[in-house]
């Protein structure tokens, strides 16, 4: 469950929202003027994110290495191409 607060009151209620994430495994959404600025996670699902984002860096390199030669224009619509009949096959 994620659960949406201003910045003011997650200060007030640290404590609180430091228990719902680590014995629910919750998620806070913390909003300062009505804008999400940013989240309190449990460990886990952060150390995931983090796991996730270092993958998804690599395969963007590798993309990167493997279009250097190609122009960007053919290269985005070898890609958008590759993404369209990804999507019809499903």
């Amino acid at each position: 469950m994620i659960t949406e607060t201003s910045a003011v009151k997650f200060r007030q209620n640290l404590g609180e929202m430091i228990n719902q994430v680590q014995y629910r495994h919750d998620s806070v959404l913390i909003k300062k003027d009505g804008k999400p600025v940013a989240a309190l996670v449990d460990a886990r699902l952060f150390n995931r994110i983090r796991r996730m984002e270092a993958r998804f860096d690599a395969l963007s390199s590798r993309l990167e290495q493997g279009y250097s030669g190609v122009p960007q224009d053919v290269g985005i619509r070898e890609i958008e191409q590759a993404v369209a009949d990804e999507r019809s096959e499903r």
